[in-house]
């Protein structure tokens, strides 16, 4: 199964909004075949092992990273491919709770064919945890807020400072971030202090590139800014007041879409309806505090450099509330620079 997670992903930035899926078949103690969901439309990861190893899939134990699915899509329904080709026993790591693609288990226990669920579920649920988000229902995107911080809790620091905190291994990461995201969210101030593209620039690109939002309730971004100069290339998206709408004409004939919204909440289930089912926020304090306060943060990630800011260092959270002890999920080095990853909210695991 853990062979079966590094293929799914493979998939990165590749699959959505399907799920990113590995699968790994064995038969009498060997390795007979493997396969990934490498892109949307293209075979899911039992078919791509299927099609590799063709009658030899009969009697071979199958270990996938997802259930498999039970519904017509671009592609038929994997337990079909399965019960065709006669395999012995199936073993996933977490079910598919969907209402359309779930299911797959007893439709293959119903052909005479073992599912076991289990091995290595908390790895597989965090890979695709937007996908499983989205299947409970939920009304908004699964958030995922990054922040860089010096060792003082700063996030900038007084005028004049360096822009960057981190170094450049540490910015290839976020970089790979933004490729497994459907959007890329700023606050306003972050947008005026910082300028950002808010693009992948670097490592494989995604298979569309995440729309850019930016929550500036009074339009204030200018139309010389990056993302208004790039809008026609990129989506890029400004979530404002009812108030500010009809007064950014030039923002909208430049490309930028503007869309009312009442308030945090109403933002969330905008970008929901828009299809955002994965959410990166990249800043800044104020934006940061409010999602912490509102319990919309699903995970964060620190990067935290070795250098400190001192007096006049803008503190990373503005307004959020005291919170227990987070649960590490991941912490890795990027050159000087630590990555440590939190769950601030569970996701059910589906087994």
């Amino acid at each position: 199964m853990r062979r079966a997670l590094l293929l799914a992903r493979r998939g990165w930035g590749h699959t959505a909004p399907n799920p990113m899926v590995g699968c790994v078949m064995v038969r009498d103690g060997q390795v007979i075949a493997e396969g990934h969901h490498a892109r949307f439309g293209w075979p899911h990861a039992e078919l791509a092992a299927l099609l590799a190893v063709g009658t030899a899939a009969s009697g071979a134990d199958v270990f996938v990273t997802l259930e498999p699915c039970n519904h017509h899509g671009k592609t038929p329904p994997c337990v079909d491919a399965l019960i065709a080709a006669g395999v012995r026993r199936v073993v996933a790591a977490v079910r598919d709770p969907g209402a359309v693609s779930g299911g797959g288990a007893e439709r293959l226990r119903a052909a005479g064919i073992p599912v076991e669920f289990g091995p290595e579920a908390a790895a597989a649920s965090e890979l695709n945890a937007p996908f499983l988000y989205a299947a409970t229902g939920a009304a908004r995107p699964w958030i995922t807020l990054k922040l860089a911080l010096s060792l003082d809790g700063a996030i900038a620091g007084p005028a004049g400072a360096p822009r960057w905190l981190t170094g450049e291994p540490a910015r290839r990461f976020v970089h790979r971030l933004r490729a497994g995201s459907d959007a890329i969210a700023v606050g306003a101030g972050t947008a005026l202090a910082d300028n950002p593209d808010l693009t992948v620039r670097y490592g494989r690109r995604p298979r569309v590139a995440p729309l850019r939002v930016v929550f500036d309730r009074q339009a204030r971004l200018p139309l010389a800014h990056r993302l208004a100069t790039t809008a026609r290339k990129t989506r890029t998206l400004l979530l404002v007041s009812p108030s500010a709408l009809d007064q950014n004409g030039a923002l909208a004939a430049a490309g930028v879409e503007l869309e009312p919204v009442d308030d945090l909440q109403d933002a969330l289930r905008l970008l929901h309806d828009r299809g955002v089912r994965s959410l990166l926020v990249e800043g800044g304090a104020t934006l940061a505090g409010r999602l912490l306060a509102a319990g919309f943060v699903d995970r964060l990630i620190i990067l935290q450099a070795p250098v400190l800011l001192g007096a006049g260092g803008l503190p990373a959270f503005g307004g959020a509330p005291a919170m227990e002890r987070l649960r590490v999920i991941e912490r890795r080095e990027f050159g000087n620079d630590i990555m440590t990853a939190y769950a601030v909210h569970e996701l059910p695991i589906t087994t």
